[in-house]
């Protein structure tokens, strides 16, 4: 069965930066590529589309909101998927989601903050 762990959020403060990573555990063949998404902290709101990696690592999708603050990236022998956010905003403020396939991580938070 396919488990996959966010790690790496936390409070930060405008322009600073962290890192997201995704270990996936329970998995034998790597057939989709991969995603982040996040959850604002608004009752209903749905999760948003933030970047996404393909299966080789070759091509990388950034949603206009963090294209230039955001890096998706991919360790393929660890099975890790980084998400490298620089220049962070408040508005980035959000519970962020790792996703392969049809699998969802159980999120971690971001909070941007001063």
């Amino acid at each position: 069965q396919v488990q996959l762990v966010e790690s790496g959020g936390g409070l930060v403060q405008p322009g600073g930066s962290l890192r997201l990573s995704c270990t996936a555990s329970g998995f034998t063949s790597d057939t989709y590529g991969w995603s982040w998404s996040r959850s604002r902290q608004a009752p209903g709101k749905e999760r948003e589309y933030v970047a996404a990696i393909s299966r080789s690592g070759s091509t990388t999708d950034y949603a206009d909101s963090v294209k230039g603050r955001f890096t998706i990236s991919r360790d393929n022998s660890e099975k890790v998927v980084y998400l490298q956010m620089d220049s962070l905003k408040p508005e980035d403020t959000a519970l962020y989601y790792c996703r392969y396939g049809a699998i969802w991580g159980q999120g971690i938070q971001v909070t941007v903050s001063s």
